[in-house]
């Protein structure tokens, strides 16, 4: 079982950390950042504090992995603080690993959320012991034009403010992954929303309850057969969650990774899988193919997956606390998240 973190709470006082990209100190786009952290305060009530080396820019960022370490080790370490938010993902914070102090996670359980490449960050609060949640960015979803989208604002408030059992996760009614320029004159324009199909069942029946684990399926990559990646104990009766980042990977990278997987053990242990909806929703259908193809190689053609969830690289965007159980019913083709993700 991993540790819960407390609950945040209005006035509480949260950290804001680049542990990937810098992108949020670039001058051009620090706009973006202010935006998103007024969201925090203005939405959530609470009191906001960029990390020192958070917002030194990208050269700066990407040049000190070990900057970006020492930003996340005094983040858990401050007992003022309640709460971590990632600014971004990205593609190095693997490069962190040699920095981590893994008895300060384990010592100093607090929120920490984020998704992507913050997947490896996730990993190293998983090795530590604790629960931590794979959903909203500061520049994305927080900073979203105009307003934050009220789903999301849900999320948050059921996931990381509330210690009831989050409960069912309805679809989002629409969505988007539409690009539009981080510039200012695009402030006040609302991204393209569209129709949601809601979830899809490719397989399986009746009901199945297990604890989630999972992330970005390309940097789950990175982790494998190093020291983050987890014991077979934390596969075991899993809900595994994957999805795709914005590099759209080619659907023949999905079946050869999950019959890595498979190859491990590791489908065969799990009671179930939830797949995020594709960026742009392209490969959509093609994604769906490659994933029943692996599961018929390896006569797994009765383990409950659901396509097509909010969470990942599209927008809005739910939350998923690793560790927490979690629910499929294939007979009413829903998701839920039976027990609370806080304390």
């Amino acid at each position: 079982m991993l540790i819960k973190p407390k609950k945040l709470q209005p006035g509480d006082r949260v950290a804001t950390v680049s542990p990937s990209w810098g992108g949020a100190g670039d001058p051009e786009i620090r706009w973006r950042y202010e935006q998103g952290i007024k969201r925090l305060e203005e939405v959530f009530g609470l009191e906001v504090v960029p990390m020192p080396n958070s917002l030194k820019g990208t050269v700066f960022t990407y040049e000190n992995p070990k900057a970006r370490a020492e930003d996340l080790m005094n983040a858990f370490q401050d007992k003022t603080i309640k709460g971590i938010f990632a600014n971004i993902g990205g593609e190095d914070s693997i490069r962190l690993l040699p920095y981590i102090n893994f008895d300060v996670i384990r010592n100093n359980p607090k929120i920490f959320m984020g998704y992507s490449d913050v997947t490896v960050t996730h990993l190293f609060c998983h090795y530590a012991g604790v629960s931590s949640f794979y959903g909203p960015a500061i520049l994305t979803d927080f900073a979203e034009n105009v307003e934050m989208d009220p789903y999301t604002i849900d999320a948050v408030k059921r996931t990381l403010f509330s210690d009831a059992p989050v409960g069912q996760i309805f679809p989002a009614k629409r969505w988007t992954s539409e690009r539009l320029e981080w510039i200012e004159e695009n402030k006040n324009t609302r991204r393209t929303m569209r129709e949601n199909k809601g979830y899809e069942l490719l397989q399986g029946e009746g009901k199945v309850q297990g604890r989630l684990i999972g992330g970005c399926i390309e940097v789950l990559e990175f982790a494998k057969s190093t020291m983050l990646w987890p014991e077979n104990k934390h596969w075991e009766d899993s809900i595994l969650f994957f999805e795709t980042s914005e590099d759209k990977p080619d659907p023949s990278y999905i079946r050869y990774w999950l019959r890595n997987y498979a190859t491990q053990g590791i489908l065969q242990k799990a009671m179930g899988i939830i797949f995020g909806k594709p960026q742009d929703e392209m490969y959509y259908e093609e994604y769906k193919e490659e994933i029943l193809k692996v599961m018929r190689e390896y006569g797994l053609n009765e383990l409950p997956i659901l396509y097509n969830l909010s969470f990942g690289h599209t927008e809005p965007m739910i939350i998923l606390p690793y560790g927490a159980k979690a629910e499929i019913d294939c007979d009413n083709v829903s998701f839920s998240i039976i027990e609370s993700g806080v304390v």
